[in-house]
């Protein structure tokens, strides 16, 4: 009996203690890859960064055609073109010497509906 509990001493003590050593290890490599600082975490913020990094180069180009558009309408003389497109794109009106001509349209059938 003495010799059974010896023996089963001497190697649930040891096995119990590897697992336990083994459960911690596997908590600080999970969280050293998924965790708030971790490997992964570091690649989708960079992936994120790189997002952001095109749309604001995106954005300035959009500013940079907007600021073009805008130094035709400053100065001495305003560019009378410009404005008129403007003011009729803005208010969806047509001048009374334009032809406007009228296409189908795949998403609102034919004209005049």
């Amino acid at each position: 009996m003495y010799r059974l509990r010896a023996t089963l001493r001497s190697l649930v003590m040891p096995l119990s203690l590897y697992g336990l050593a083994g459960l911690i290890a596997s908590y600080f490599v999970w969280h050293g890859l998924h965790g708030q600082r971790g490997l992964k975490t570091g690649e989708e913020y960079e992936q994120r960064l790189a997002q952001l990094r095109l749309d604001r180069d995106l954005l300035k180009l959009e500013r940079m055609q907007w600021e073009k558009r805008i130094a035709l309408m400053r100065g001495e003389a305003v560019d009378a073109d410009i404005v008129d497109e403007e003011a009729r794109a803005l208010l969806g009106r047509v001048h009374k010497n334009e032809v406007v001509i009228q296409t189908q349209t795949a998403d609102n059938g034919p004209p005049g509906r």
